[in-house]
């Protein structure tokens, strides 16, 4: 730790940037200064390395094998210190911070919040909406609800819902269809993200999805959701999806078979940690909450 006191921070910072970005227009304009700091940065901080790390050539900065190492250690060595400091990096801390898919919170976790801050008015949350998968080590991020087989490595998972699907579609289309059979003839909505789904459920009635007739495709859950209300089609749905609108009329289930999928709904938390109480509680509501949702479609 000595070498870094006879360096400046602000010119190992431009070195890093400035590699990472490929100029020096870019390099500050991320460090909110002016391209003739970053070069004098990048002088200074080479004057006191006593080599090159770029290259000045017609198309810009070029590291010098020398640079292509040292830049490769600098980006590793800021990218540890931003991830330390976002452990910190919260605006307040009674905030629970939970990453679930888009589809899940708006069509199912949103609408139920209020019954949770009712029930425990002193936590409060924060949802980061996206369907990438959390790396709790670099991230504020305290838990996630997600729906897959299970298999992520480095968490604690808790099962809080079998992942079942089933034909949804407006009470108008509804009454066109009388068994399995009638869907050969009906307007279908397809989920793009969502292959295979229409086989698990057809499969047991001799039928693929290539016997459905053609239809439109959506690369969004809640898109075929809206579909399906404004009587466009019959689509592939599941419980947290299609819940709130059957309880309110505007879709229905026209066939009671549910098909599994070998998924399932879990929250995930870091696996090296011990889960706090605040974790604790929101994944018991939940699991509560998931609880009647599925007990709506037995």
């Amino acid at each position: 730790m000595r070498r870094l006191q006879r360096y400046h921070l602000n010119g190992l910072r431009a070195l890093e940037a400035a590699g990472r970005l490929g100029s020096l227009q870019r390099a500050a304009d991320e460090l909110g200064v002016s391209p003739g700091a970053v070069s004098q940065h990048v002088i200074r901080a080479e004057k006191q390395l006593g080599r090159p790390v770029f290259a000045r050539t017609p198309r810009g900065l070029a590291a010098t094998p020398f640079g292509e190492r040292l830049l490769d250690r600098l980006g590793a060595g800021f990218r540890s210190l931003d991830e330390a400091l976002a452990l910190a990096d919260r605006s307040d801390e009674s905030a629970l911070t939970v990453s679930v898919a888009p589809v899940l919170a708006s069509k199912w976790l949103v609408p139920r919040l209020s019954n949770f801050r009712k029930q425990h008015p002193g936590i409060r949350v924060r949802i980061e909406a996206t369907t990438d998968l959390v790396d709790f080590a670099a991230s504020d991020v305290d838990l996630a609800l997600r729906v897959g087989a299970g298999a992520w490595p480095g968490v604690r998972l808790k099962k809080l819902l079998a992942h079942d699907v089933f034909p949804v579609c407006s009470p108008a289309i509804a009454a066109s269809l009388a068994s399995a059979s009638d869907l050969r003839r009906a307007p279908v909505v397809f989920d793009a993200n969502a292959p295979g789904f229409w086989d698990d459920w057809l499969g047991p009635h001799g039928m693929t999805e290539q016997d459905l007739g053609p239809g439109d495709s959506f690369t969004d859950a809640a898109l075929c959701v809206e579909a399906a209300i404004a009587g466009q089609g019959v689509m592939m749905g599941w419980q947290t999806l299609a819940a709130d609108a059957i309880a309110a009329g505007l879709l229905t289930a026209p066939f009671p078979d549910r098909a599994a999928t070998g998924n399932a709904y879990f929250a995930v938390t870091p696996a090296d940690r011990p889960l706090g109480e605040r974790e604790r509680v929101f994944i018991r509501w939940v699991e509560t909450e998931m609880e009647k949702t599925s007990a709506a479609f037995r």
